[in-house]
């Protein structure tokens, strides 16, 4: 009974495709920066830690705590966001986490190039795709409110004839 529970699981998860698109190798430190700030001059630590995961900066020596927790050291006291300065200064300590040299580590984010996007991709709905199988008011269009044997305007709705204070019509 579990076996054919667990099988469901893999249909549901294989109907869904996921689709990921990578960036492409970048030039500088800075392309790479810009490409996850989406033209601010800071990132947040939540976009740091984005930065880590998709750019495999983090790895069994390096988690996503120690990230955070290298974000929190080069970020000023009371700021919640980091320059570009500061983003260096973070990898930097990533690099040293990692016992790696910076050099690797930042070949390494210039071949990832920048934020992975990633989702999943609708199927086909008979139903939906197929006009041909609309029923009802749909086959015929869809819902209107407008009246297509009259022209509509606002003298139809309103009456603007002479009245006295109270409102009554002459």
């Amino acid at each position: 009974m579990a076996g054919v529970f667990e099988e469901e699981k893999k249909e549901k998860k294989a109907a869904k495709p996921k689709v990921v698109e990578k960036a492409a190798p970048a030039d500088s430190l800075e392309a790479v920066f810009a490409s996850f700030a989406h033209g601010e001059k800071e990132i947040d630590g939540k976009t740091f830690a984005k930065f880590a995961k998709d750019c495999a900066v983090l790895n069994k020596a390096c988690t996503t705590t120690d990230i955070d927790l290298i974000f929190a050291k080069v970020k000023d006291k009371a700021a919640r966001k980091i320059t570009f300065a500061q983003f260096k200064d973070a990898l930097k300590l990533c690099a040293e986490k990692r016992k790696e040299e910076y050099s690797a580590l930042e070949q390494a984010v210039l071949a990832a190039g920048g934020p992975v996007f990633s989702g999943t991709k609708a199927e086909a709905n008979k139903f939906h795709d197929d006009k041909s199988l609309y029923t009802g008011v749909y086959a015929q269009g869809g819902p209107s409110n407008v009246d297509k044997d009259k022209v509509s305007d606002i003298s139809q709705t309103l009456d603007r004839s002479a009245a006295d204070v109270r409102g009554v019509k002459k």
